[in-house]
């Protein structure tokens, strides 16, 4: 077949409409979020000033972010500090990422129940074996939080195993953690006494649990605290009540890419050092959220002194130190139980070879 003038000038055309050129992703998490509403246009906008063709992507969250970034290091996410610190010292893959901002703002954490006696993390953490969890989305970032928490308190959250069930969002698992007093939820997120998640739990007679206590506080990474104590507003003041605040741990939200020494392309990464060089430089007004509860929320979450978290932390220890023996005493049934049940195994093999042995004589 020739190909006629007119057919080859069309050529290019029809070259250009079948492969745009795509914007590179920002990993967020869910639509309605405040990682992809809020957080991420702002930084999409600041990027396209220094001609960045960067655009907004939805994801199920931190590992997910952590995951795309894994695989094109040229790509942004977003995630909390722990998650993050917790899929680093799983995968062993530090080096690969490189911290563009941690200092945007803070995500707390909280517990759920509508068991009203439960009142402080002491608490949470002297019944774990006892309670039954029902967690957001397994791949979420409270989900990822609650696996961090286990794993720096092996004694604490980390007896719960049987006792974890995920949901299929986190307003299915407030739901589930609403319904019955040995059941609770733990999730992550940014607080807004505004928001339908804590309407909800006050709506519905539930108890919102701070999660504080020496161990959380004490973590840290490279030098940079994991968590923060800080004062959070969870239900709007009424004409007659002030607003309901708690004293939980919130971890820093962080903005990461990939290492330049990952990408192969001299050009490609000299673009990714200037990328990183241009995000770091930049003001933190120029990326904080300029409308909605988030702008305020600085003047809402509130950095406690020394003094007011040492009595926060007191609060949980002594519920956890009060629960101690009756703890000691479970563990210790539950040793005996295993052993007994081992024995019993062990008898009835010891049987079933003595029947072996006696039906092959007989014959």
């Amino acid at each position: 077949m020739r190909l006629t003038v007119a057919m080859l000038a069309s050529l290019p055309l029809v070259i250009a409409v079948a492969t745009p050129a795509l914007a590179n992703k920002i990993n967020t998490g869910g639509e309605k979020g405040a990682y992809h509403s809020t957080f991420c246009p702002q930084l999409a906008a600041e990027l396209a000033k220094s001609k960045f063709d960067y655009a907004c992507s939805t994801s199920n969250g931190s590992r997910e972010n952590i995951r795309r970034v894994s695989g094109d290091a040229a790509q942004i996410g977003f995630s909390q500090l722990d998650v993050f610190q917790l899929e680093m010292e799983a995968t062993g893959a530090a080096k690969d990422y490189t911290v563009l901002r941690s200092d945007l703002g803070r995500e707390c954490l909280f517990i759920v129940t509508r068991n009203q006696d439960i009142t402080n993390y002491g608490e949470v953490v002297a019944l774990a074996d006892q309670l039954r969890f029902v967690l957001p989305p397994q791949n979420s970032g409270s989900a990822g939080t609650f696996e961090y928490l286990q794993q720096i308190d092996p004694e604490g959250l980390g007896r719960v195993r049987a006792g974890i069930t995920y949901a299929n969002s986190t307003e299915e698992a407030l739901e589930m953690a609403l319904s019955a007093d040995n059941t609770a939820t733990l999730f992550v997120q940014f607080p807004d006494p505004k928001n339908d998640r804590f309407k909800s739990i006050i709506d519905k007679g539930g108890s919102v649990v701070p999660v504080i206590d020496r161990n959380i506080l004490r973590q840290e990474v490279d030098g940079q605290k994991i968590y923060f104590a800080d004062e959070t507003e969870i239900a709007l003041p009424k004409w007659n009540k002030s607003a309901k605040k708690v004293v939980t741990a919130c971890t820093p939200m962080l903005v990461f890419t990939g290492s330049p020494e990952r990408i192969a392309d001299g050009n490609a990464r000299k673009d990714q050092e200037d990328l990183i060089r241009t995000v770091q430089a930049l003001k933190v007004e120029d990326l904080a959220p300029r409308l909605g509860f988030l702008a305020g929320l600085w003047r809402k979450t509130k950095a406690l002194s020394a003094k007011s978290v040492e009595k926060m932390v007191e609060v949980s220890e002594q519920a956890r130190e009060a629960a101690k023996p009756m703890m000691e005493k479970a563990m210790e049934r539950a040793k005996e139980m295993k052993e007994q049940a081992e024995k019993a195994a062990g008898d009835l093999i010891e049987k079933a070879k003595d029947a072996t042995q006696t039906d092959g004589s007989s014959n």
